[in-house]
C-alpha cells in the first residue's frame, strides 16, 4: 500500500452555479500515488499477485493502468511487461519505464495490443492481467462507492431528513442521484455500481445512483449499443480519438454486465432513474474546452479522459436529464499529463519585450506604456448586476479569466441604475429577478435616459421565462442567457462568456 484511496470529495461551487446544480461534487482521484483512480485497482491486484506467488506479469494499457501497476509491482518486487499502444503519450511511456517495467510499444489499436500481450503471456506462461475479469480489480473499485456515501453524509446529512440512520456510524451515509465517469473498458463503473448495490442490500443507503458512462465520440461502442437498445456492444475497429486512454474499441462482456446490473437496479426499485443510468458521448473538442473551464473555475488540472466525464455532465444538464435538485458526483479520474499543447495551442502567452533603453530614459512611463499595450482593451468596462453575491462572483471570475476587464458590481436594481450613470460601462450583465427594483425596471430606467439608452445589455436569468416576460424583453436587450447555460457554444465552437460579448458588440 502507498496511500491509495481516501481521496477528497470536493464541492464544485463554481461549476455547480454555472450549471444550476447546488449539489455537484468531484471525487478527486488525481491525488492517488500515481495521480489516477487506477491506483486502487493496482494496489489490490498486485497484492493478490504477491500472495499468489506471481513473480512476473503482463498487461496491456492505454497509459494510467500501466503507470499504476508499474509503481505497485516495483514495490512488490514483481517484474512487469507493459504493452502500450503507440498513441500513448511518450511522457507516460517514460514514466512506466522509470519504475523498471519493460515497455513494449505496439503500433496498433489498444484492442490489438491487448491481443498481442495475451499471446505473449501465454507463450511465456506468465500471469496476464484481465481487468474487468479480475476479481481484485473489480472489488477495488467498490471502495469509490464506500467513500462517496460516507463523505456525502458529512456534506449533506445534517440538512437532509431523508437520509438513512445506521447504527454504529458517526454520520449518515448518503448515495448521490448520479455517478458520472468517463468510460473506456468499463471496469470503473462496473465496480462502483456493484459497491452501491451491495450497500443498498445491506440497508446502509436508500437508493443506488444512476450511472452515466461517458465516452468520446471517436470510440463509443457502449453509447452506440445503448442507443440501439443492444445488450452487446459492437466493436469499434478503428477508434478515431486523440484521447488514447479511452480508445478501447471492444468492451466485451463488461458492457453487457454493467448494463444488466443497471437495469436490474432500476427494475428492483433501487435506482429512481429509468434503466438505471445512461451512456453518452462527447467530442474530443468538447473535452479539451472543458479542461480549460475546470482549470479556470475550480482550479483543477485534469487529464483529457477526466474532462470527457465533465463534458458529459454539461451535456446531460443541457438536455435536462440531470435535474437541478439532483446530487451529482463526477469521478475526476486523473491528473493532466503533458497535454498543454493540445489544450492551449502555440499562442498561449503574450510576449512583452522591453529594451534597456526604456529603463534608462523613461523607466515608469516606458514600462507602463508597454504593459498597457498588452492588456485587454476592446470592451474594458463591464457592470455586473445580481442580488446574489455568489452569482456576481462567478460572472466576474469568468470575465477575469478572459481578459483585463474593468469590472463594476451592483447588488440591486437601484444601485445598478446609479452605477450605469456614474461609470458609463460598455456592457451591462443584468440579473432579471431581483427584489424591489427588478431587471425589467432597470431596463426601463436605462432605455429612458439618453446617457444609458445605448449600453448593450445581456440579461441573465435562472428561471424559464413566460411568454409575456419574453415579450417584455423583445427589442430591449442584446442577449438572453440562462445561468445554467454559460457554456453554450457558438457556431465557431467557442463556449466562454467573452465570445458572447464579442458577438454582441462586434
Amino acid at each position: 500500500m502507498m496511500g491509495e484511496g481516501g481521496t477528497p470529495l470536493i464541492h464544485a461551487l463554481n461549476l455547480g452555479k454555472m450549471l444550476g446544480l447546488e449539489n455537484l461534487y468531484i471525487k478527486d482521484e488525481r491525488q492517488g500515488p500515481t495521480n489516477s483512480f487506477k491506483d486502487r485497482q493496482a494496489s489490490l491486484a498486485v497484492t493478490a499477485w504477491k500472495e499468489a506467488g506471481i513473480r512476473e506479469a503482463v498487461l496491456a494499457s492505454t497509459g494510467n493502468v500501466a503507470i499504476a501497476y508499474s509503481a505497485y509491482a516495483a514495490r512488490a518486487g514483481i517484474k512487469l511487461w507493459a504493452f502500450l499502444t503507440s498513441l500513448v503519450p511518450a511522457e507516460k511511456m517514460r514514466e512506466v519505464a522509470v519504475y523498471g517495467t519493460q515497455v513494449v510499444k505496439v503500433t496498433a489499436t489498444y484492442d490489438q495490443a491487448k491481443t498481442i500481450a495475451y499471446e505473449f503471456a501465454k507463450q511465456r506462461n506468465l500471469h496476464f492481467e484481465r481487468g474487468s475479469r479480475s476479481i481484485p480489480s473489480v472489488e477495488a473499485m467498490k471502495t469509490l462507492a464506500y467513500e462517496i456515501v460516507e463523505d456525502l453524509g458529512l456534506f449533506l446529512g445534517q440538512n437532509n431528513p431523508e437520509v438513512n440512520q445506521s447504527d454504529g456510524l458517526d454520520s449518515e451515509w448518503i448515495a448521490p442521484d448520479w455517478y458520472l465517469q468517463s468510460v473506456s473498458g468499463g471496469l470503473g463503473p462496473q465496480g462502483v455500481q456493484k459497491g452501491f448495490s451491495e450497500l443498498f442490500e445491506m440497508g446502509l443507503i436508500k437508493k443506488v445512483p444512476a450511472i452515466a458512462g461517458i465516452q468520446t465520440e471517436g470510440c463509443a461502442p457502449m453509447v452506440h449499443a445503448f442507443q440501439r437498445d443492444q445488450s452487446i456492444a459492437e466493436a469499434v475497429v478503428s477508434p478515431r480519438t486523440h484521447i488514447a486512454t479511452l480508445s478501447t474499441g471492444d468492451p466485451g462482456f463488461t458492457y453487457t454486465l454493467l448494463l444488466t446490473r443497471m437495469r436490474e437496479s432500476a427494475d428492483l426499485g433501487k435506482c429512481n432513474f429509468p434503466g438505471g443510468g445512461i451512456f453518452e458521448a462527447v467530442s474530443d473538442e468538447e473535452a479539451y474546452r472543458t479542461m480549460h473551464m475546470l482549470a479556470k473555475l475550480e482550479g483543477l488540472s485534469v487529464e483529457p479522459a477526466s474532462a470527457v466525464a465533465f463534458a458529459g455532465l454539461i451535456k446531460l444538464v443541457r438536455d435536462r436529464i440531470i435535474k437541478q435538485n439532483d446530487v451529482v458526483v463526477v469521478n475526476c479520474t486523473g491528473h493532466t499529463m503533458s497535454i498543454e499543447t493540445d489544450i492551449l495551442g502555440d499562442n498561449w502567452a503574450k510576449n512583452l519585450v522591453v529594451s534597456a533603453k526604456v529603463f534608462e530614459e523613461q523607466p515608469e512611463e516606458g514600462i507602463l506604456s508597454a504593459l498597457s499595450a498588452a492588456t485587454f482593451e476592446k470592451f474594458p468596462r463591464v457592470l455586473v448586476v445580481d442580488d446574489t453575491s455568489d452569482a456576481r462572483r462567478l460572472i466576474v471570475r469568468i470575465l477575469k479569466s478572459q481578459g483585463d476587464y474593468i469590472l463594476f458590481e451592483a447588488e440591486n436594481g437601484g444601485e445598478a441604475i446609479q452605477k450605469a450613470l456614474k461609470e458609463a460601462p460598455d456592457l451591462i450583465i443584468l440579473d432579471l429577478m431581483m427584489p424591489e427594483v427588478d431587471g425589467f425596471m432597470v431596463l426601463d430606467a436605462l432605455k429612458n435616459d439618453p446617457r444609458t439608452s445605448n449600453i448593450p445589455v445581456i440579461v441573465v436569468t435562472a428561471k424559464d421565462l413566460t411568454r409575456a416576460e419574453k415579450a417584455r424583453l423583445q427589442g430591449r436587450i442584446h442577449a438572453l442567457m440562462e445561468k445554467g447555460n454559460f457554456l453554450d457554444s457558438n457556431e465557431d465552437g467557442e463556449n466562454d462568456l467573452s465570445s458572447q460579448i464579442r458577438e454582441i458588440l462586434k
